[in-house]
């Protein structure tokens, strides 16, 4: 039974690179609506690097499981790095993979994790009145998934602020690549890890020894909010919200930046 038990807290998950080598794993977090292929694109360029790309609960080969809090996806995180024997490790998440990134890496404290990578994450809300307005949101935003079809809620979805840059046509290509998405599970996903959920983690992520902050140029809500915290960023020229996905050379050579000089 406790094997079982176990074995139903790892995370779907695929190994990539040199598998052998000396490096730290590179463990990749995808946002809300993608899966382990989300960096695939960044992916080739760190072919000398061990990798391990996870589906979060919800999403991809993880599509099946829930959990109820940060808390629980993060003992699910540390499970399924344990199965995989990963000993050393960075890890790198885009939005709602860098909030679970920045809270496993601040209330985990686990000593195998060499850094940690966020690209376009939120580091908590400070107000009560912004808890609210969020959870709000997000119970609105859950409702649409589970109410109307996948594709109409993805369209909607995709015109909020943050993705303004968005060209009619990549927002199309969106659609389509995120539509086999199940969208009960995206709305028990949604609700569970709610930024009104998550603690404001900007005093911990202060502490955190090596913490690399990426956004893109034109996502004017992650720079302001990077700014206002007077948190250090590597800024990709010409993306928006998701830069890996515009300009995967460009992040990816700014992550093999940092990476190296550690």
């Amino acid at each position: 039974m406790a094997g079982w038990s176990l074995a139903k807290m790892i995370l779907h998950a695929r190994w990539q690179g040199a598998h052998r080598s000396n490096r730290p794993v590179l463990v990749w977090l995808h946002g809300f609506l993608g899966s382990a292929e989300e960096w695939q694109q960044v992916q080739t360029f760190f072919g000398d690097w061990p990798q391990l790309s996870i589906d979060l609960p919800g999403h991809g080969g993880s599509r099946a499981q829930r959990v109820s809090d940060f808390g629980q996806l993060s003992a699910r995180l540390h499970a399924t790095l344990q199965n995989h024997r990963v000993q050393r490790y960075w890890l790198i998440g885009y939005s709602l993979g860098g909030r679970i990134a920045l809270y496993y890496a601040c209330r985990y404290a686990d000593p195998a994790l060499a850094g940690v990578v966020v690209e376009g994450a939120h580091f908590g809300l400070v107000s009560e009145r912004q808890r609210a307005q969020r959870l709000a949101s997000d119970r609105h935003w859950a409702s649409e998934f589970q109410r109307q079809p996948l594709a109409a809620t993805l369209e909607q979805w995709y015109r909020q602020p943050v993705f303004a840059d968005l060209s009619e046509p990549q927002r199309k290509a969106l659609i389509a690549l995120r539509s086999d998405n199940d969208p009960q599970a995206l709305a028990a996903m949604l609700l569970s890890t709610s930024l009104a959920r998550q603690p404001c983690l900007l005093a911990e992520i202060r502490q955190l020894p090596h913490f690399h902050y990426f956004c893109g140029e034109h996502d004017a809500q992650f720079q302001r909010l990077a700014m206002q915290a007077g948190l250090v960023t590597t800024t990709i020229a010409t993306a928006g919200h998701n830069a890996h996905r515009a300009c995967p050379h460009a992040f990816a050579e700014a992550l093999a930046q940092k990476l190296n000089t550690f």
